[in-house]
């Protein structure tokens, strides 16, 4: 027997699976099919111990079970970890804060890539996948603390390249970039009154130029 509840909390649906069953291995097993997650990632509650009476008959463990989290992100926790098994990586994936999973590891590093195009090739496949399970919610990767190091360059490149915008009197094009290191740039050079902010091209080959300023203009992402 099963029972099913659902309740809104944060805007988002909390879900619940109540079973009864000879196996709580088994339990966890069929609820990680119906949320499609991992079984490690399936939380549980007995509710009610099974007995044996006389040899003859048994009651079954009554047993309540739901997501350890976000269900978006736990569903990308279990595809991404496909995708690195299929990959031979010898990787761990944690549940981080906004919906990202960071990567840590022995390969780890492998992951990054140069300049992090394996780790962002890695996010757009990943959310390729995931498209309509998710309702079009980004989900972001990192790897052992990368995207803050990324950060921090992409803001030293984006006051360098302001600079020399200003010096030279000619626009700056810097390579292509993920929306969110578009952002990063952005916001680093907003309140930089000799230059402004566009972004151009189609994705994957999206990017930031720098122009020196002429007259007021609004900063694209």
């Amino acid at each position: 027997m099963r029972e099913d509840t659902q309740d809104r909390e944060e805007g988002k649906f909390a879900e619940t699976l109540v079973l009864e069953t000879d196996s709580l291995e088994g339990a966890v097993e069929e609820a990680a099919r119906e949320w499609d997650i991992l079984p490690s990632d399936v939380e549980t509650r007995i509710l009610e111990e099974g007995k044996k009476f006389l040899g003859l008959f048994s009651r079954k463990t009554r047993v309540e079970l739901h997501p350890a989290g976000d269900l978006d992100v736990l569903r990308a926790r279990r595809v991404l970890s496909e995708i690195l098994g299929l990959m031979g990586m010898s990787v761990e994936i944690e549940v981080h804060e906004d919906a990202t999973l960071n990567l840590t590891g022995e390969d780890s590093g492998i992951v990054i890539g140069k300049y992090g195009e394996t780790l962002k090739s890695l996010e757009t496949l990943l959310n390729l996948a995931l498209r309509d399970r998710t309702a079009g919610r980004m989900i972001r990767l990192d790897s052992d603390g990368y995207r803050e190091r990324r950060e921090a360059s992409l803001e030293r490149v984006a006051l360098a390249s302001a600079k020399e915008a200003v010096r030279r009197r000619r626009p700056i094009t810097l390579e292509p970039m993920s929306s969110w290191e578009r952002r990063v740039v952005h916001v680093a050079l907003k309140d930089y009154s000799e230059v402004e902010t566009r972004s151009v091209g189609d994705e994957p080959q999206r990017r930031v130029v720098v122009w020196p300023r002429r007259s007021t203009r609004n900063a694209g992402n």
